[in-house]
């Protein structure tokens, strides 16, 4: 996977950034340490894979406005390997 997923910053305060990614079939987002607590909401129902900074891997069922959470710290990189579509969702950062 060369191809990047695309980001555009939609709200960022003292409190928040929020942020919508959307990744294209055989793109991904690279390997990343989240620095805050944040919130995913899926725009779309689909399959995204997650590898781990230890190479562990998983597969996310996203389901459209079923939201989840991970902590601070988390280490990832997020690939769209089997989708016909792009995946999309909302990530909100809570800075303070």
């Amino acid at each position: 996977m060369s191809a990047l997923a695309s980001s555009e910053l939609q709200l960022e305060n003292e409190h928040f950034r929020v942020t919508k990614w959307t990744i294209e079939p055989g793109a991904m987002i690279p390997m990343h340490r989240h620095e805050y607590e944040y919130v995913v909401v899926p725009l779309v129902t689909d399959t995204m894979h997650v590898v781990n900074a230890d190479g562990s891997e998983l597969v996310a069922e996203l389901v459209t406005g079923q939201s989840y959470t991970r902590p601070a710290g988390s280490t990832h990189q997020v690939e769209n390997r089997d989708s016909a579509h792009a995946v999309s969702f909302i990530e909100i950062e809570r800075l303070s």
